[in-house]
């Protein structure tokens, strides 16, 4: 089945849009994240804890996925489970209890787990109804949602208060996802874009060993961005000394050089395999990453713009390095022996959700123990070893097929999960 010239432009723009929107969602609370630290009351240690063990909902909300999304369709689940995410996101300014604003981000990563599968579905589906890759566009928009989030979050941090903020902007997105929600493809569209044939079922215990390496590949990619995602307002905050507004540039950027390299991917590999674009990016982004946070603090002891341009300058390379480490791996999913492509995924993103919420934890414990500058050690050396892995495991995926296999999850964690 294929789509109608106007039905298919209706479903891309519907696409887009929602994960414009969900970037937005997602995103807001970036900037005001000390000030949400300030409000529970809690150490950087308690901090780590909650948003690492707040992707346990995560994990309860991938084993239920499927019947939720076979029973009520992928456009269902995707508007409702975002309206309901967006209503968990407006609470937060309401909560003064850690164990409150634990539950609160529990749930959200309940609900985005399925969210962000079904999310996915329809765009695996629109691509293969238009018969063209388009899911980087989709996923290129949430990252321009996520940079003008947390760009325009920060200015309003210099006018509203915590309550208005949340109310405004988790408003807008409700009754944009109405509207962008409506033009996804329906349960038939989505059903008749299906005609896969699943592979031999092999044992988790029996996977092969190349997906684990890819698992591996795929932590050491993701951190990082979930660290700044995190982190990066309070580092700005504790380690630079700039307010609120100031304080989301350096995510900004970081988002923005992301977006402009994960949009130049399907040039890019025309020329390079994208597993040579991930090993440099890995080595050289992680070389910005760890540039940034010792000079940015050391400059800003004496000018405190000063530090922070350098900062913004060096996690913009960062960003540009960022871009197609993801990417490689969910591509080198696609040419594991014995594994259906979603087979591998499944597996990749189970382990990497579990180790994802351990390496939070470490963060927020490095951080309260020894300092925040010296946590940053731990997401900078995962990016170098990502470029690494990236080098050794995903250059066996073909070149003119790599870039048709990499569907990368631009940030379909939450900062809560």
């Amino acid at each position: 089945m294929s789509l109608s010239a106007a039905r298919g432009r209706s479903a891309e723009i519907g696409m887009a849009g929602a994960f414009f929107v969900q970037g937005i969602s997602n995103t807001m609370m970036i900037p005001r994240v000390p000030e949400l630290i300030d409000q529970i009351n809690v150490e950087f240690t308690t901090w780590g804890l909650i948003i690492g063990l707040a992707g346990l909902g995560s994990l309860l909300g991938l084993t239920v996925s499927a019947k939720i999304i076979s029973r009520f369709g992928t456009r269902l689940v995707v508007r409702w489970g975002a309206i309901i995410s967006a209503c968990f996101m407006m609470s937060l300014p309401f909560v003064h209890e850690a164990w409150v604003f634990f539950a609160a981000q529990l749930g959200m990563s309940f609900v985005g787990a399925f969210v962000g599968v079904a999310i996915n579905a329809q765009a695996v589906a629109v691509q293969k109804l238009l018969n063209r890759v388009v899911i980087g566009k989709f996923h290129g928009s949430w990252s321009i949602g996520a940079a003008i989030s947390v760009a325009f979050s920060g200015s309003l941090a210099l006018v509203m208060s915590l309550v208005v903020h949340f109310l405004v902007l988790g408003s807008i997105c409700i009754i944009a996802l109405f509207v962008t929600t409506h033009y996804l493809l329906t349960p038939d569209e989505v059903g008749k874009s299906d005609n896969r044939k699943f592979g031999k079922k092999i044992s988790f215990f029996k996977t092969p060993k190349q997906v684990w390496l890819l698992t591996a590949g795929l932590f050491a990619g993701m951190f990082p961005e979930i660290c700044l995602m995190d982190w990066s307002a309070v580092f700005a905050k504790t380690e630079i000394g700039v307010n609120a507004s100031l304080g989301a540039m350096p995510y900004t950027v970081f988002g923005i050089a992301m977006i402009v390299g994960r949009l130049s991917i399907g040039r890019l590999t025309k020329k390079f395999h994208i597993s040579e674009l991930s090993k440099w990016g890995g080595i050289f982004g992680s070389i910005a990453l760890g540039l940034g946070v010792w000079l940015g603090p050391t400059l800003a002891a004496s000018d405190q713009i000063l530090g922070l341009v350098v900062l913004v300058a060096l996690w913009s390379i960062s960003g540009l390095g960022m871009a197609p480490m993801v990417p490689s791996f969910f591509s080198g999913a696609g040419y594991v022996k014995g594994l259906q492509t979603a087979q591998a995924l499944a597996r990749m993103t189970l382990v990497n959700s579990i180790v994802m919420m351990g390496a939070k934890i470490t963060m927020g414990g490095i951080a309260q123990g020894v300092d925040l500058q010296v946590a940053f050690i731990f997401p900078t050396t995962m990016m170098f070893t990502a470029g690494f892995i990236a080098h050794v495991v995903a250059k066996r995926a073909k070149r003119a097929e790599a870039i048709a296999n990499a569907f990368p999850p631009t940030g379909p964690i939450s900062i809560g999960s």
